[in-house]
């Protein structure tokens, strides 16, 4: 009797420390909650997606990643740096150029017109990744790797053949953001910027004679039924989207579970940047635009693209200095960067 009292008390006693573990392993275990403002249905999602898969699998998981597509967490884009310095959220997709009112810097990192040959955005991309390292730091973000975005052409979507910047003169031009709004002004253009949702119907009703878009997309909001012509102008400068985690969640990891976060999203930059830049991807989808009845015109001249991309670094130069030191530094790293490896 008193051996089968002391199994009972030896028995119990393991079985306490067995559900202790498990209690501690189970305390152990974290979801994150991760914002994206981008449609599911985007090619990035995917790649959130993939991110937080790896992040299960290296942590064994101790970690988890819970993805909220097409802003379903209902958080504003414009808000999210407070957002994630206050620790509302765990984590989210970041793009440097929504942040203008509390960062303006970090919009002045990258500008369209500052390649003129894809090559020389995977060629800068460690500069461009330092500098939003360094800016979403000041508001206790780390970055954990991110989505590098495919180098896409940029071109002219006319209704009327246009292949130089003097035939530009007399048209409208639909743009996307105000740097684009200044440069074709200093050439002495009209352009506007018209959110994407809204230009096919303005190339419908002549709101604008010409969308300055990226051309390897453009069947996806069909252009190709408001518009039969396009010009190739210029690469794509693509701010790459990044996976930034609030110091406050990242303080609450262990060493094994921000391992895994690292390492997931670096494979995820590692695979998008090897992918980024692809002849063969933007040859096809010329051809496609082609069989939709898209007449292609010669490309804009090389000096066009020079007078084009002069306009460009003034404009951000300007845009730059406006928003302050930070942001003139950043753009004197970058052109001091793309003018090194010219």
């Amino acid at each position: 009797m008193h051996n089968l009292k002391s199994k009972k008390i030896v028995f119990g006693i393991s079985l306490l420390g067995s559900l202790a573990t498990i209690q501690h392993v189970q305390a152990d275990n974290i979801t994150l909650t991760f914002h994206s403002g981008l449609a599911q249905s985007r090619p990035e999602a995917a790649q959130i997606d993939r991110f937080a898969q790896l992040v299960k699998e290296k942590s064994e998981g101790e970690l988890e990643v819970e993805v909220y597509h097409a802003g379903a967490l209902g958080l504003k884009e414009a808000d999210m740096l407070r957002i994630l310095q206050q620790g509302m959220v765990d984590m989210a997709l970041l793009y440097g150029e929504y942040y203008t009112r509390d960062a303006p810097a970090l919009a002045s990192v990258y500008a369209q017109g500052a390649i003129t040959e894809s090559s020389q955005h995977t060629e800068i991309l460690s500069v461009i990744r330092e500098l939003y390292d360094e800016g979403f730091a000041n508001w206790d973000i780390q970055i954990v790797g991110g989505v590098v975005a495919p180098i896409f052409d940029v071109g002219l979507h006319c209704k009327e053949p246009v292949h130089t910047l003097e035939e530009l003169q007399d048209k409208k031009v639909r743009v996307w953001s105000r740097h684009l709004v200044d440069t074709f002004d200093l050439l002495g253009i009209s352009a506007q910027v018209i959110p994407q949702n809204d230009m096919y119907m303005a190339l419908q009703t002549g709101v604008v004679d010409c969308a300055y878009y990226l051309s390897t997309v453009a069947p996806t909001v069909s252009l190709q039924e408001v518009t039969e012509y396009e010009a190739y102008l210029h690469p794509w400068a693509a701010s790459p989207w990044l996976f930034g985690i609030s110091e406050k969640a990242l303080s609450g990891l262990n060493d094994n579970q921000r391992q895994a976060l690292e390492e997931a999203g670096q494979e995820i930059w590692e695979a998008t940047k090897e992918s980024a830049v692809d002849p063969e991807r933007e040859a096809q989808a010329r051809q496609e635009r082609e069989a939709l009845g898209i007449t292609m015109l010669p490309a804009f001249s090389d000096e066009d693209l020079d007078t084009f991309v002069t306009a460009a670094w003034s404009a951000w130069q300007t845009m730059a200095e406006e928003s302050g030191e930070d942001g003139k530094r950043y753009y004197n790293t970058v052109t001091q960067a793309l003018s090194d490896n010219q």
